[in-house]
């Protein structure tokens, strides 16, 4: 668990340089429980050194997989696991800690859902005590398998592996986690597993377990309107064996996007990121900034694992209101805080809309970024479903509580730099749970 420790941030008189973007969080936890319930030995290049992935890595040691880890470059670890097999998995003595990580209790709910025989427990921190677990417990009971959840659909989770059978699966709410731990459930299934998404979602799952040797196809809808969300229907058959091939993790989009709002709220700011992974189910954000009238460039860049890379580079300019509508949610769901702070310095009154999956985050992020917003000086609103921030050219500043919530704790420390009198962030040691090196990287653009 992240060490509770308060920092202040103030105001910049500028930003400029050049950053790498730290390892994707998705792709490295999807890595390690891909390789852990692999044959063979897998090796992972920049795998994400945090809390939130090093929890994944002790699960799948706790499950009977041999797991090197020695320091990369700078944020990251160089991996090597000698996985048990994807019906081998050892019932450990004790619960499985997950930590904070979200990521990892759902998607190795699917994994052991199907190990036929042998009885799991997932527990976490306070954090984790506190999200719904029913939203995979669900379409794991129709699958056949034994799940208990504590009061009300949290966790601890307890886990009876039995043998699964194929299902249909439309997701209530278009939700990356729920549709993986489906898919993953589907491996071990008789019979082939399908799951509709309402909208477009992030894919690492897919393009990795095809790596691995998974029979996976994806039928996309063609939508009437370019506004209307892109539904897909993806399927899996039951597989032997998974052998995923040496992989480098991108870098992640989700922490880069905090330099990337820096560079466009504090002024004279030019901020450039390499590195960053340009999938195109989580590049959301960027559409939202190009309409918000953003001074953003992107440069594609090639492939690293299978996943399309590139540099961003983000100049301080005018931002104008934008709309953020259902359709945009799933590709920019943990980047839609920071929209709420870029709402602060633009023209108009911005409205996140159909995002009612922020209550279910690591905090409330809804009320998490009003509250913020509005103690810093910001004039913000929570809906039901998302938020509404008007304009008002900017932030005072003051003080503001991540709520143990990583992702508050990183915009505390970007509003700070671009506010009139600098932000103190309470519990700012949360934003290691992803970012252990996010504080030295934002400090390194001080001009």
């Amino acid at each position: 668990m992240a060490a509770i420790v308060d920092a202040h941030f103030a105001p910049a008189g500028s930003l400029r340089g050049e950053l790498t973007a730290p390892p994707d969080k998705s792709i490295s936890h999807r890595a390690a429980l891909i390789g852990g319930f692999g044959d063979g030995e897998t090796r992972i290049e920049r795998y994400l050194d945090a809390a939130d992935t090093r929890s994944t890595l002790d699960a799948v040691r706790s499950l009977g997989a041999r797991v090197d880890a020695a320091p990369g470059g700078p944020g990251s670890l160089t991996v090597e696991i000698a996985g048990f097999g994807l019906r081998g998995a050892v019932a450990p003595a004790g619960p499985i800690d997950v930590g904070n990580a979200g990521t990892l209790i759902r998607l190795l709910s699917g994994l052991l859902a199907g190990q036929d025989g042998r009885s799991f427990v997932l527990d976490g921190d306070e954090s984790i005590r506190s999200r719904p677990m029913g939203r995979v417990a669900d379409p794991l009971r129709e699958m056949g398998a034994a799940v208990e959840t504590a009061e009300g659909g949290r966790p601890p989770v307890t886990i009876a592996g039995r043998p699964l059978r194929a299902i249909h699966y439309e997701l209530p709410v278009a939700s990356a986690q729920v549709k993986s731990c489906v898919l993953l459930a589907g491996l071990l299934a008789e019979g082939r597993t399908t799951v509709r998404e309402p909208a477009a979602t992030r894919d690492h799952s897919e393009r990795m377990l095809r790596a691995a040797g998974a029979d996976l196809r994806v039928e996309r809808d063609h939508p009437s309107l370019p506004t209307d969300p892109v539904a897909a229907t993806i399927g899996i058959e039951p597989a032997e064996r998974l052998v995923l091939p040496p992989m480098t993790v991108p870098g992640d989009l989700s922490s880069a996007a905090f330099h990337l709002a820096a560079g466009l709220i504090v002024p004279g700011a030019d901020v450039r990121i390499a590195g960053v992974g340009l999938n195109p189910t989580r590049i959301g954000l960027l559409g939202i900034l190009n309409r918000m009238g953003a001074d953003v460039e992107v440069v594609e860049g090639g492939f690293e694992g299978g996943e399309p890379v590139g540099s961003l580079r983000a100049r301080h300019g005018h931002l104008q209101a934008a709309l953020v509508g259902a359709s945009e949610v799933a590709t920019t769901i943990d980047e839609l805080p920071l929209v709420g702070l870029l709402a602060c310095f633009a023209e108009g009154t911005t409205r996140i809309e159909g995002a009612e999956e922020l209550r279910h985050k690591e905090s409330d992020r809804i009320d998490g970024v009003v509250g913020a917003l509005n103690a810093l000086g910001g004039d913000a609103e929570a809906l039901p479903d998302g938020f509404a921030v008007t304009g008002t050219g900017g932030l005072r500043g003051g003080e503001m509580d991540s709520r143990g919530d990583h992702r508050l704790a990183m915009l505390g420390a970007v509003a700070g730099l671009a506010s009139e009198e600098g932000v103190t962030v309470r519990d700012f040691g949360a934003a290691r749970i992803s970012y252990p090196g996010f504080e030295a990287d934002l400090r390194s653009l001080l001009a």
